[in-house]
């Protein structure tokens, strides 16, 4: 793997730990740039109902404060093989191409190997995430739960081997939402 730096200098961007006063402002972030269809995904089936991996979510925010984009990774169960999905990665329309994206997929990919996680798992445009390694080699006998290209569905081995032998449909394994609310409430 690869190693990145955590913090990639991006023009007046600094990332942190998504928190829940950014919900409202990355919500509306993912309708401006990935329009009304967002929820319809395959990867969002195994999204519904469930928190992000933990310490895994993220948003960079420009000078002012405000949310420029966003990353989350989810637990997922790859055909016997603990990894994690990635998605959605999104930057606000106006500043797109700005290195933003950039800069917090390596953020995500190093805190996940931080982490101790073995894979990371996509849809995407494969010539943009080939460059931060990932490919459709290890995914050729995994499949998404419902519709999607097969030819965007990517991974990342963050140590070798971690998705030897995944064979299967992905399935959501992360933590539950009401599961979070009720320990909140205790």
């Amino acid at each position: 793997m690869t190693a990145y730096p955590i913090e990639i200098p991006t023009p007046a961007c600094r990332i942190e730990a998504e928190s829940v006063r950014d919900v409202t402002a990355r919500e509306m972030l993912l309708d401006r740039a990935m329009g009304p269809g967002r929820r319809r995904k395959s990867s969002e089936k195994l999204r519904r109902g469930r928190l992000p991996a933990e310490g895994l979510a993220f948003v960079a925010r420009d000078d002012s404060g405000r949310v420029a984009g966003t990353v989350r990774l989810w637990d997922v169960d790859a055909g016997g093989k603990p990894a994690l999905l990635l998605g959605p990665l999104a930057v606000d329309p106006s500043i797109k191409s700005s290195g933003i994206g950039s800069a917090l997929m390596r953020h995500a990919i190093a805190q996940a190997a931080t982490l101790g996680h073995g894979a990371v798992l996509l849809v995407g445009d494969a010539p943009y995430y080939a460059r931060f390694g990932f490919s459709a080699e290890k995914t050729g006998d995994l499949r998404m739960p419902g519709p999607y290209e097969r030819h965007r569905f990517l991974a990342l081995e963050l140590r070798d081997g971690a998705l030897d032998g995944a064979a299967g449909t992905l399935r959501a394994t992360g933590r539950k939402v009401e599961l979070a609310a009720r320990k909140l409430a205790a």
